[in-house]
């Protein structure tokens, strides 16, 4: 081998020189080639990686248009139930709580005794009282006779025709004190009669604040019962100032409460304030709800949809994912025509779940991006998706 490879030395030492030239400039050509192809293939990656991470750098958004709806118009809007009566009951006489009858739940009719006082001052007044008005006939009686008598006396001339007048004065001041002895009975026993608590109205007991043996206080007490009618019921609504000419007076309504989800109650407008709140911007309209199987109870919170018959909703509406809660108001994110973003605020109405409606701010023209980044900016650049086909358009 070592023999081998000497030879082949030498006999390249043997070749002519003007042999190795040509092939010493093919090397370096092919040299130069190779680094000339190098340089140019790194900068055309680099390149082509720019380009890549500046479009990547580009978010891609979707957009849709604005669009009005077909449907009849609907105002979904909270609503508190109440009582169309409730009656806080007071104590008219000071006592003790003697007894009571009726606890909360109970349906109880107008008269029906709720508890009872029990008075030992006030018994022992009309104890009085009736003693006064007892002794205040007697006089009258003393009086009256004594008055004929001397009016028969009077004709004989037994008597003076003075002390005949005297008599018979004296008698009418006896019967004035028996009327005023017995209206002293009669506003005793009044207040007798305030010992019985009694329901004002047909309904049901909402509300016990008292027990056997309490002090009560008539001058400084709080309420001992409170009595509700809950068929039918009252429902009361904000309405807002752009909807409250909509709203009049015999629309029907329908409304639901969270206890009971799968279920619709329905009512009516039976008056409105017919005044716009400063403070709210809001118009009160009163409904009358049905309850005749008493599910829904005072003090329920309802989600009230009043269906605004003869109504064409008119106004634009935009997807609820396309809204953009910011500090200063709720914005869309518009593209425009050079593919960049603009936030325009708008003023919204009602909301509808799904979408929302818009009152101003955009148009059917404008392409508004849908479910945009929470990053994103005024003036950004974007890239422009094919567009969503919206539900319901």
């Amino acid at each position: 081998m070592q023999d081998e490879d000497l030879f082949d030395i030498d006999e390249l030492k043997s070749l002519p020189k003007k042999s190795i030239k040509p092939m010493a400039w093919v090397v370096g050509v092919l040299a130069i080639s190779l680094a000339v192809w190098g340089i140019f293939s790194r900068n055309r990656d680099a390149r082509e990686l720019h380009v890549w991470t500046e479009a990547q750098a580009i978010p891609s958004v979707r957009v849709l248009h604005p669009y009005r709806s077909d449907k009849t118009a609907s105002l979904v809007l909270p609503g508190t139930i109440q009582s169309y009566y409730q009656a806080p009951i007071f104590a008219r006489v000071n006592g003790y709580l003697k007894f009571w009858y009726h606890d909360i739940g109970d349906r109880v009719k107008a008269g029906d005794i709720l508890a009872v006082i029990d008075t030992p001052d006030l018994d022992q007044q009309y104890e009085q009282a009736k003693a006064k008005v007892l002794k205040a006939k007697a006089d009258e009686n003393l009086a009256q006779i004594t008055a004929d008598r001397w009016q028969k006396l009077v004709v004989t001339d037994a008597v003076s025709r003075q002390e005949r007048d005297q008599k018979v004065a004296d008698l009418e001041v006896k019967k004035a004190e028996v009327k005023g002895a017995e209206a002293d009975l009669g506003n005793v026993q009044a207040f007798e009669d305030f010992k019985k608590l009694r329901a004002p109205f047909n309904g049901v007991v909402t509300a016990r604040k008292t027990d056997i043996g309490a002090l009560i206080d008539a001058g400084k007490g709080g309420e001992l019962f409170t009595v509700s009618q809950i068929n039918p019921l009252r429902l009361y609504v904000p309405v807002p100032q752009f909807y409250a000419p909509m709203v009049k007076l015999g629309i029907e309504a329908t409304l639901q409460v969270p206890e009971y989800p799968n279920n619709v109650f329905n009512g009516a407008v039976i008056q409105t304030s017919k005044n716009i709140s400063q403070k709210t911007g809001t118009m009160l309209a009163e409904l009358i709800v049905d309850n005749s199987d008493q599910r829904l109870s005072p003090g329920d919170y309802a989600e009230v949809k009043f269906s605004l018959a003869g109504k064409e909703n008119n106004s634009l509406r935009v997807p609820s994912s396309a809204l953009i809660l910011r500090t200063d108001g709720i914005r869309v994110a518009v593209v425009t025509k050079d593919d960049h973003i603009q936030l325009k605020k708008i003023n919204v109405g009602r909301d509808f779940g799904r979408d929302v409606e818009v009152l101003a701010g955009v148009t059917t023209l404008d392409d508004v991006v849908d479910s945009p980044p929470d990053y994103i900016f005024e003036g950004e650049k974007v890239t422009v998706m094919p567009a969503k086909v919206v539900p319901g358009k």
